[in-house]
């Protein structure tokens, strides 16, 4: 069995073939799926697509490259909409939410602040909570670990994490699992590889990212990730680990459902 812990299957990419994909990915032995929102226009959307795929599971959050457009407003319907999803098995997050200095319209200034007060309020609704976060780290780390110091105990998953070997550490000290996926098939990917090997494979998780971060084999004109390209990217890692993809599977599955204590109920829940 395998976790795809970050799709964004909602995306316009998939519209001609949403269920298909959906279909590939579970014939690849891809279990379930976490669909983390972006913004409050797919609240939603999330919602009821993780209810119509088998093993399907919904993150909530405003993402950091969508606070420029969002207001405190969005913030209230966040928490309304964590408050009615309590109750639904396939509500397994707080995300996807986090930093983003890669930008460079965003990575300073108002923007830069605005970006963390958003990220600071999604912390406080995940400790408030008791909910797990996705996190977008992109050259953000320390600034992300700085406001996870300031609200306790979180966790959850550092998704495509590539920052250095203490950095990663911290993040694990902090009770989250590191995101592998398409970036890590490739050979110059030299850090995010380290990773692979270096970190406890008890605090690594499997994603795509799809239909971002295609993986190595996916050339043009097909250059979409999907879902379905979890099990190769598992057998990546496992040659560079030296383990065999079983292992891979079965290690990566138990770190999700550790990191994402609702996920095991949102696997049962089924289809609508």
């Amino acid at each position: 069995m395998l976790i795809d812990t970050h799709c964004h299957l909602d995306a316009p990419e998939f519209d001609a073939d949403r269920e298909q994909v959906a279909d590939h990915a579970v014939q690849a032995g891809v279990q379930s799926i976490v669909i983390p929102a972006v913004e409050r226009a797919n609240f939603a959307v999330v919602r009821d697509l993780a209810g119509k795929i088998a093993g399907g599971a919904y993150a909530l959050g405003i993402h950091p490259l969508y606070v420029q457009r969002a207001d405190d407003a969005d913030l209230d319907a966040l928490r309304v909409a964590i408050r009615e999803s309590l109750g639904d098995p396939r509500f397994v997050a707080i995300g996807e939410i986090g930093l983003d200095f890669f930008v460079p319209e965003i990575a300073t200034g108002e923007p830069r602040e605005r970006q963390e007060r958003f990220y600071a309020a999604q912390l406080a609704m995940a400790a408030e909570f008791r909910l797990p976060v996705l996190l977008h780290v992109r050259k953000s780390q320390d600034i992300l670990l700085k406001h996870l110091r300031r609200h306790g105990p979180i966790g959850g998953i550092a998704h495509a994490f590539n920052g250095s070997a203490q950095q990663a550490q911290a993040f694990v000290e902090h009770g989250f699992a590191l995101g592998m996926g398409g970036a890590m098939t490739y050979e110059r990917a030299l850090q995010i590889r380290r990773h692979a090997v270096d970190v406890g494979l008890e605090h690594l998780v499997l994603e795509t990212d799809a239909p971002d971060i295609p993986p190595a084999w996916l050339h043009p004109p097909e250059r979409r990730n999907r879902p379905g390209e979890l099990a190769r990217i598992a057998q990546v890692l496992a040659q560079l680990r030296g383990i065999t993809p079983e292992q891979v599977a079965h290690a990566t599955t138990a770190n999700a459902m550790r990191v994402l204590p609702r996920l095991p109920a949102a696997i049962l829940a089924g289809a609508d």
